[in-house]
């Protein structure tokens, strides 16, 4: 982990966590929460700064408080894809494994809820509740993966755009136990040089298509990074989507 990361000045507890209710700790209850309590740090990074790179050893675990993070992979002639996003309540680095497969860089101003790693393996074999949890994310990232492996292959720019729009909707919804519907507010985390490297086009391309999609009353755009959705059902159907998602998880 960079020495440069700054530890959280304060502290909140486990009850009353943003992410309580779809994080790693999401079934835990009474001993199980105050084991977790008492392990846990927070580590904070500024936008652009590097959580860990590819390849170095990585001797925690944590949970996505609040911003996200991008998952990056670095070809041979120094070239680098976006392969992911971490949004909050998304759990990084895999118990088991001591290196990092990818780089993985805060896009926005990011809160870690970190557990030193060897404990948490010994905390995963002791407490199922964690670990039936942990299987559950991580079989729904697969799913997510396979969904986006779609997005990026068959959607055009402009529903690759309004995809991308929804499952930010979607999440912040979920953390609050509720459906996106009506007129919402997304904050955006990612610049549209991100955005377009994730997406994989061309910042052109995405700076086209956002005009296009505020022109047309789709969004609205509020500073550089507030998006404003008149109609979630409109968003979903620019996304090439013609399903409400699915209930919440």
């Amino acid at each position: 982990m960079p020495h440069d990361a700054a530890l959280c000045a304060t502290q909140q507890p486990c009850e009353i966590c943003p992410i309580r209710y779809r994080a790693v700790c999401a079934h835990c209850e009474g001993d199980e929460l105050a084991e977790l309590e008492g392990m846990k740090f927070y580590r904070r990074y500024e936008a652009g700064q590097v959580v860990v790179w590819a390849g170095d050893r990585m001797d925690f675990v944590a949970s996505v408080v609040a911003g996200m993070a991008g998952l990056t992979q670095q070809f041979e002639d120094g070239r680098t894809q976006m392969v992911g996003l971490l949004l909050p309540s998304d759990f990084l680095g895999r118990p088991g494994r001591e290196m990092a497969t990818y780089t993985v860089t805060a896009t926005s101003n990011l809160v870690l809820c970190c557990f030193r790693r060897k404990p948490f393996e010994k905390l995963l074999i002791d407490n199922p509740r964690i670990a039936s949890r942990l299987l559950e994310m991580t079989l729904d990232e697969l799913d997510a993966a396979r969904d986006w492996l779609l997005l990026l292959g068959r959607k055009s720019a402009r529903e690759k755009i309004a995809s991308l729009l929804v499952i930010l909707a979607r999440r912040e919804a979920a953390l609050i136990k509720r459906r996106p519907e009506g007129r919402i507010a997304i904050e955006l985390p990612l610049t549209r040089e991100a955005m377009a490297d994730y997406l994989g086009l061309t910042l052109e391309t995405v700076s086209r298509q956002m005009s296009a999609l505020k022109r047309e009353g789709v969004i609205e755009l509020d500073g550089k990074r507030r998006v404003i959705v008149p109609s979630f059902v409109r968003l979903v159907t620019e996304s090439g989507d013609d399903s409400d998602g699915g209930p919440l998880s």
